[in-house]
């Protein structure tokens, strides 16, 4: 079993933003974060889960994921994705991540479970700090998918220095 911890973060919805992940399995641990520049929560919390199970080598593994997206979590657990891959994703926001969630979903047997966001949750107190400090850091990417299709970015930004598609 492989336990997920995952969260993310934007400043300004949209603005600065960050992920962090923890996976746990045994004596196993391991710590990922990182940022983008005019981004948003949703897509910070989404890719945050993409990335830590992209990181689960080993196919088909049981993996918990622990997170305190309702907009994640209630995707998964009450079907909504599979109703909106039926329509391929017409008019959902953020569906470049949720196609790319689906292939990663789909190498392993997952569980998703939402917890209460900032009520001392070890773990998910550590991906909120991971989520958080990734925001500040300078220089950060701008996440090309959401900037392409959303009107909310201003491309004059002065922080935006470097472009690159989410990992």
């Amino acid at each position: 079993m492989i336990d997920l911890f995952t969260d993310g973060a934007a400043k300004g919805n949209p603005g600065p933003g960050g992920y962090g992940v923890i996976l746990k399995s045994g004596k196993h641990y391991k710590e990922l974060s990182g940022g983008f520049d005019c981004t948003t929560n949703n897509r910070m919390e989404l890719l945050a889960v993409i990335l830590g199970l992209e990181a689960i080598r080993r196919a088909n593994s049981e993996v918990q994921v622990f997170s305190d997206s309702s907009y994640v979590c209630d995707a998964i657990n009450k079907g909504w994705l599979f109703s909106w891959e039926l329509k391929n994703f017409a008019k959902k926001k953020n569906s470049d991540l949720w196609k790319r969630f689906l292939v990663v979903y789909r190498k392993h047997r997952v569980k998703f479970v939402w917890i209460k966001g900032h009520s001392g949750h070890p773990e998910n107190e550590r991906c909120d700090r991971l989520a958080v400090e990734a925001s500040l850091r300078s220089n950060l990417p701008v996440d090309e998918e959401y900037v392409r299709t959303s009107v909310e970015c201003n491309p004059d930004s002065s922080s935006r220095v470097q472009t690159q598609p989410l990992l």
